[in-house]
């Protein structure tokens, strides 16, 4: 178990997500970065998707009240356990008593607590994420608050080299390049209503960059640049729309769909961010420039499998490394 020590209603359990019930108004909910989530359950032994703490809101505290492993994956983050400074992206064994502090990140907006075992809530439609929009899931239903006690799943602990194990995604140093650069780009697929756009607009799109306004929370990121106009006036009916939909109201101001995605809506779409690439906005704060990148679907089909191919790669060196001591 551990004890939240810190207040912070941002701060929520998440694992990956409640998939299969778009269809009845319920958004899917999930980690925010899938790929910190899913690296930080690798360095504990967990299954891809067991349930972690997503922390936006910094300093974040909490004391372990017995022994057991952790990982810190997610934003470029201060980390320390008691006095010791650990490095990010890294697991180590906490004994009970000590406490666990991350502080405000030097890059990215978003870390991950992973705990061997998984948080212990009750799933709700076959996920411990919480839905704030529903007030259902995670812990209660809510954010986290100071003295809250979270259970973890015993499980078996795997060892630990003294110093602990830790994995560096390929595509992180040049994100966090980017990031300090201010302008970050993402892939994405043309959507339903993309030729409906004039060819300013399209070449705008992909030519020039949008700014993350301040209106930017899990539901979705308003962004603000060149306005995106319609070649013709056009009526739609709502629609079904998931993470990575790019709607663009009539203001012209696009709006990025993220992990609490309304489920449908009727503004037209330029395009639909891949799935593969939604962990970036979830690492870019408020001010930083976004450039859209068209692919093709094969494209977006096989970064999903690449990426899918390195965190099995991980998964297996990780636990080769443990199984050795």
């Amino acid at each position: 178990m551990i004890e939240i020590l810190s207040n912070g209603a941002p701060n929520l359990v998440q694992d990956a997500g409640r998939q299969g019930h778009l269809g009845f108004g319920v958004s899917r909910s999930g980690a925010m970065d899938a790929l910190a989530l899913a690296l930080g359950n690798a360095l504990t032994g967990n299954d891809a998707n067991d349930a972690a703490v997503e922390i936006s809101l910094f300093p974040f505290r909490v004391r372990f009240q017995r022994d057991m492993s952790f990982a810190v994956t997610g934003a470029d983050c201060v980390v320390r356990l008691d006095d010791v400074a650990l490095p990010p992206w890294w697991s180590r064994t906490a004994r009970a008593g000590q406490t666990l502090v991350i502080e405000r990140p030097k890059r990215g907006g978003r870390a991950y607590l992973s705990l061997a075992g998984g948080i212990d809530v009750e799933p709700v439609m076959g996920s411990r994420s919480t839905d704030l929009k529903g007030a259902f899931g995670g812990f209660e239903g809510r954010g986290l608050r100071r003295g809250d006690v979270l259970a973890v799943r015993e499980t078996a602990e795997r060892p630990l080299h003294a110093t602990g194990l830790g994995v560096v995604p390929a595509e992180l140093p040049a994100f966090w390049q980017a990031l300090g650069e201010g302008l970050v780009t993402v892939h994405a697929v043309a959507a339903a209503e993309y030729r409906h756009f004039t060819e300013a607009a399209r070449q705008a799109f992909t030519g020039e960059a949008y700014e993350i306004t301040p209106e930017a929370n899990r539901v979705g990121y308003r962004l603000r640049g060149p306005e995106l106009t319609l070649a013709a006036p056009l009526e739609l009916l709502s629609h079904g729309i998931v993470p990575g939909t790019v709607q663009v109201p009539p203001s012209g101001q696009p709006i990025v769909q993220l992990a609490e995605a309304n489920t449908c809506g009727g503004y037209p779409k330029i395009a639909t961010v891949i799935e593969t690439d939604l962990w970036k906005l979830a690492q870019a704060p408020v001010g930083c420039r976004i450039r859209f990148a068209l692919v093709d679907l094969d494209e977006a089909l096989e970064r999903r499998r690449a990426r899918a191919r390195e965190i099995e790669k991980f998964q297996q060196t990780l636990a080769l490394m443990s199984s050795r001591g």
